[in-house]
């Protein structure tokens, strides 16, 4: 993954885990919602004066846009997984055991 790539993923998590649409960025970015999409499409590239604009309405550090977080992030999804997996397993023998106790 390129710094262009890490820095669209980027943008698009925090735009949309702060529910904010294309067109609202564009907004409070003062441009047009098409160029948010070719930003977020890889057809266009913003300047540095604009990358801080970004920053400002997203509500975050202009370096978080381009800090990759992908490794830590998948080693956070196969955790959760795997903690999900013991959760049920552990409910699975719970179930289990009050089935016995009350209903056998």
């Amino acid at each position: 993954m390129d710094l262009q790539d890490i820095f669209i993923s980027n943008l698009k998590i925090i735009r949309k885990g702060k529910r904010i649409t294309q067109e609202k960025l564009a907004e409070l970015c003062d441009t047009d919602t098409s160029y948010i999409g070719q930003i977020e499409t890889r057809k266009r590239f913003p300047s540095v004066s604009f990358i801080e604009k970004i920053a400002v309405a997203l509500g975050v550090e202009p370096y978080q846009l381009f800090k990759d977080e992908f490794a830590e992030s998948e080693e956070q999804r196969a955790r959760i997984i795997e903690l999900k997996r013991e959760l049920f397993d552990l409910i699975d023998e719970d179930v289990g055991v009050f089935l016995k106790k009350h209903c056998l």
